[in-house]
């Protein structure tokens, strides 16, 4: 379980995102560079990082489910994630 204040701050940068992509797209098409200077750091999507949506780890992540390999494992043994079944061979 990731620390309540990183889940927060995270939560928080993906709403800077969303607020300011309007306007950094149109900043960018026109080439104002001084102008995405002065934009919020944190508004850039690059600082953005992929975290379990479950309980906010940030490290082995898997993209196509939201979550982490720890999470996917415990609920794909319980068969919570539809068409996941554990390999036998």
């Amino acid at each position: 379980m990731a620390k309540k204040s990183k889940i927060a701050k995270a939560k928080q940068r993906e709403a800077l995102v969303a607020k300011y992509a309007d306007k950094r797209a149109a900043l960018k098409a026109a080439g104002d560079y001084i102008g995405l200077a002065k934009l919020p750091k944190d508004s850039s999507p690059v600082r953005v990082h992929n975290r379990d949506r479950i309980d906010g780890r940030p490290h082995g992540y898997m993209r196509e489910f939201g979550m982490s390999r720890l999470n996917f494992r415990q609920l794909a043994h319980k068969g919570q994630i539809p068409g996941v079944r554990k390999a036998s061979w």
